[in-house]
């Protein structure tokens, strides 16, 4: 049994750091956090590393002990979570350095980069995986560690809209709620405000939307210069790729967003009914959910938009 497995190796471990992915949205945020605490229930201690996030997430129960480096070259235990292959894995050269490691995710890409791998994609979060755990571990949940694995269901579901949805995912929130977890708190903080920064960049973004394909796809863009104008911080661009999703008759949206000053773009694609979107990424060396993936296309915005375009035209067909 994996868990079990998992948890012997934690016993075991003198040293945890816990990573995730680049550009860490809610699921990513909480979910290591979720994992420190859980980890200190069981009376061990670990580093979390995440070298950019959203200041939105700076409310979760130990955010202020996030380090963005460490003092320790190689740990005896690396856990990752909610990140499905080492090369979007931030700070990943401390999972490679690692004595064993650990894999806790809920894509369906997840391509077992682990010593030991715990993956359901039946999962619509991986905070939710994490709450399946707690009782296996023995661990006494509380209101901190229901607070960060809350955040991850709230933001993974885009507030239990999303498919992928259980029965299990409303009873794990019915057990917060009465642990004292404030669920409208979290849903107001994640998903109702907004940055100014996040307002301008709406405002650009929709400006530069194109409907292609009869309508069927919706499809804008912003760079580095955009971000630098506007007084952007990480995670301002979070949710922009919905908008487009939002429009009636749209079966996939893509947002792209430069990478730094690079002629490379961060693709962020969404879709509705039977367009496998993580399958699209793939070919360009990303992946994610089926309605929700992620790649790094090179190229400009001209460039990017086609070659995304010839591979959603062949789902389409």
């Amino acid at each position: 049994m994996t868990l079990d497995e998992i948890l012997k190796e934690i016993k075991k471990a003198q040293n945890i750091v816990i990573l995730t992915h680049e550009s860490p949205d809610g699921d990513a945020v909480g979910s290591s956090l979720a994992m420190k605490l859980m980890l200190e229930a069981l009376g061990k201690q670990a580093d979390v590393l995440i070298p950019e996030y959203s200041r939105m997430f700076n409310f979760l129960p130990s955010a202020e002990k996030i380090k963005v480096e460490s003092e320790i070259e190689k740990y005896d235990l690396a856990i990752s979570v909610d990140c499905a292959n080492l090369k979007r894995l931030a700070k990943n050269e401390y999972f490679e350095k690692a004595k064993r490691t650990i894999v806790i995710d809920h894509h369906g890409s997840n391509n077992m980069y682990g010593d030991l791998n715990y993956v359901n994609p039946a999962s619509p979060a991986c905070c939710e995986i994490l709450a399946g755990m707690i009782d296996y571990f023995g661990i006494k949940n509380s209101k901190e560690i229901g607070t960060c694995i809350m955040t991850g269901i709230i933001t993974d579901t885009g507030g239990f809209r999303h498919l992928g949805i259980t029965p299990d995912t409303f009873e794990y929130t019915a057990e917060l709620i009465r642990l004292g977890v404030d669920l409208p708190d979290i849903y107001k903080r994640t998903l109702r405000t907004k940055t100014k920064a996040n307002f301008e960049l709406t405002k650009r973004i929709i400006d530069r939307m194109e409907l292609l394909e009869d309508g069927k796809v919706s499809f804008t863009y912003m760079n580095s210069q955009d971000e630098l104008e506007v007084g952007a911080e990480p995670g301002d661009h979070e949710g922009l790729v919905d908008i487009g999703k939002d429009i009636e008759g749209v079966k996939v949206a893509i947002f792209i967003r430069q990478k730094n000053k690079e002629e490379a773009y961060k693709v962020s694609l969404r879709s509705e009914d039977n367009i496998n979107v993580s399958d699209i990424c793939f070919v360009f060396g990303g992946g994610g959910h089926a309605r929700a993936a992620g790649a790094l296309i090179q190229g400009n915005v001209q460039q990017v938009k086609e070659k995304l375009m010839k591979e959603i035209r062949k789902w389409m067909e």
